[in-house]
């Protein structure tokens, strides 16, 4: 297995958020931005349907991969329309991230906290809602200096309204990745680095560090759903799998760091 070292300071995590930072107990970025009191039952009513017709696509690894692509991309450009149709404002946005179920995976702020202590970049690659991520973190005392977020972040207009998405940009599960996303302080600071520890709760998270430089990479699968039927294919990719009761950044740091 790579040696990372949290001494020499030789490597960089790259690390999903919904489902993986977060808990699959509480809500995801997208839900937290949209609950029924702030923003309307119907938006709310509308994503839960748009959920239970692609999530389990998502989680089917005997689709092909072109498909998926599809199917991923349509869910989130209709996710994406649906705060511009019901007229999302920035205060309304707010006050359900802020009230929302989203909550840590156990041991997940004392790995940021780790990392921060430790000053290794911690990049932050999501298909959700950046807006969410960073408030949440935020609130939480775990925006640091050392973190820089990937995502899908809403623009406001001045009146405050949501400003329709261009959907030619849209970050979803399978095209998530780093290039051409971070500033060039960041990607001087990945340069200097000699691994990456990638963590994630899907496969198609091994995309967010590039194929190139997977030999160099300790890839660390979540996995909380379909276990049974997934635990071979995510053995196959992820290097470590971590499930069930053990579904913890305490696992994480106790099984990377021997701490």
């Amino acid at each position: 297995m790579i040696n990372l070292s949290l001494e020499n300071k030789n490597f960089y995590v790259a690390i999903d958020f919904d489902r993986t930072i977060t808990s699959a107990d509480g809500v995801d970025s997208w839900a937290a931005v949209a609950q029924t009191r702030y923003v309307g039952q119907e938006i709310v009513k509308e994503m839960d349907e748009l959920y239970a017709k692609y999530r389990p696509i998502e989680m089917d690894y005997s689709i092909s991969k072109n498909d998926k692509e599809k199917y991923m991309k349509k869910w989130y450009e209709d996710c994406m329309d649906l705060y511009y149709k019901y007229n999302l404002t920035k205060h309304k946005m707010l006050q359900s991230i802020q009230n929302s179920n989203m909550i840590f995976r156990s041991g997940a702020k004392e790995f940021l906290k780790l990392m921060y202590k430790n000053d290794i970049p911690v990049i932050v690659l999501s298909a959700g809602i950046g807006n969410a991520i960073e408030q949440f973190l935020k609130d939480n005392n775990c925006l640091f200096e050392n973190m820089y977020i990937i995502s899908n972040f809403i623009e406001f207009a001045e009146n405050g309204k949501a400003k329709k998405f261009d959907n030619s940009k849209i970050i979803h599960t399978l095209n998530k990745n780093m290039k051409g996303h971070l500033p060039k302080e960041f990607e001087e600071k990945l340069s200097n680095k000699e691994y990456r520890l990638l963590i994630g709760d899907l496969i198609e998270d091994i995309k967010m560090v590039d194929e190139s430089e997977l030999n160099k990479t300790l890839k660390i699968g979540i996995l909380d759903i379909n276990i049974e039927n997934n635990i071979d294919i995510y053995k196959k990719y992820f290097d470590l799998v971590i499930q069930g009761e053990d579904a913890t950044f305490y696992q994480i740091i106790k099984l990377v760091f021997a701490l």
